[in-house]
């Protein structure tokens, strides 16, 4: 306008100018960036320059938002296991049957994780079964009252043929999750989810399967895990502890004076010079009371 009356209008002269800014992204959750076959969540910032008696320049610039998944939480650290029987019929033939029973340590985990499954596979029928794992990623897309789903395989791996009456056991066997986007579960058009799923390959039948629900989330486990966590999911953990044995009494430690003598006593009573400036940093109540008690003795071992 020539009045330059608008609200929040103003106009730059000719040269370069750089104006910094920021949002703050709202409060409720948001969903986590992604990209499918059908559909997709994006989020970009969009900026607009207008001129006088041409088209305005607009520019746009995407990023990425991530909605955390804390798998510290008890219903992602919970086992997930399960058990299936197959009987493979061929004509009025019946043959033994296939059993299948398969255990992960917890439900939650974070890519570059690997899934430790243990699993026993018995064949007593007459063909020769393969069994496998395979993690699947699951893309569901709602619109307009309708419903898309696509699955993708995500990872897998292969155990040994397993001839007639040969029984096979998986005691963690790993199956490392690649780089994927994080579940997403709380967004009205968009939900992806995964699974794990370990089954027997049997030819010339229907496959016997388990699927497992997994939640692949963006905050990892914890280095010593939760208490509802087994032992044996955290990998780096030393375990050799276990096997060793208290002593049968317990001795008692070395006196006092073993440890500090008195000329150590006396020297440690009084402040150094070089420490007078943290003393007087420092002339509170507690640290009066720290040293105080700074080379008093401990309790003796009769007296605990």
């Amino acid at each position: 306008d020539d009045d330059n009356s608008e609200e929040g209008l103003h106009t730059i002269h000719s040269g370069r100018h750089e104006y910094a800014f920021s949002f703050e992204l709202p409060q409720i959750p948001l969903a986590t960036s992604f990209e499918g076959r059908h559909g997709s969540v994006r989020y970009w910032v969009k900026a607009e320059l207008h001129r006088p008696w041409l088209l305005p320049v607009k520019l746009k610039k995407e990023f990425t938002v991530f909605e955390h998944i804390d798998i510290n939480t008890p219903s992602l650290l919970s086992p997930q296991a399960g058990t299936k029987e197959k009987t493979l019929c061929c004509w009025l033939c019946t043959s033994g049957p296939i059993s299948l029973s398969a255990k992960i340590e917890r439900k939650g985990y974070t890519p570059g994780e690997s899934i430790q499954i243990f699993a026993e596979i018995e064949n007593c029928s007459s063909r020769m079964v393969v069994p496998k794992a395979t993690i699947y990623q699951t893309q569901a897309f709602y619109a307009k009252g309708k419903m898309k789903e696509v699955r993708q395989l995500v990872a897998n791996l292969r155990g040994e043929s397993l001839s007639s009456g040969k029984t096979e056991t998986w005691n963690g066997k790993q199956l490392k999750i690649p780089p994927v986007s994080p579940s997403i579960l709380d967004c009205s058009i968009i939900r992806v989810e995964y699974s794990l799923m370990v089954y027997v390959d049997i030819p010339g039948a229907v496959d016997l399967f388990l699927n497992l629900p997994l939640v692949i989330g963006t905050i990892p486990l914890h280095p010593f895990g939760s208490r509802t966590s087994s032992v044996s999911s955290q990998g780096s953990m030393n375990t050799n502890w276990l096997g060793l044995t208290l002593p049968e009494r317990l001795e008692a430690p070395p006196s006092y004076a073993e440890v500090v003598t008195e000329e150590h006593r006396q020297s440690g009573l009084a402040p150094v010079a070089a420490f007078d400036d943290f003393q007087r940093a420092l002339q509170g109540p507690l640290f009066a009371y720290i040293q105080e008690f700074r080379f008093l003795p401990p309790p003796l071992y009769s007296e605990v």
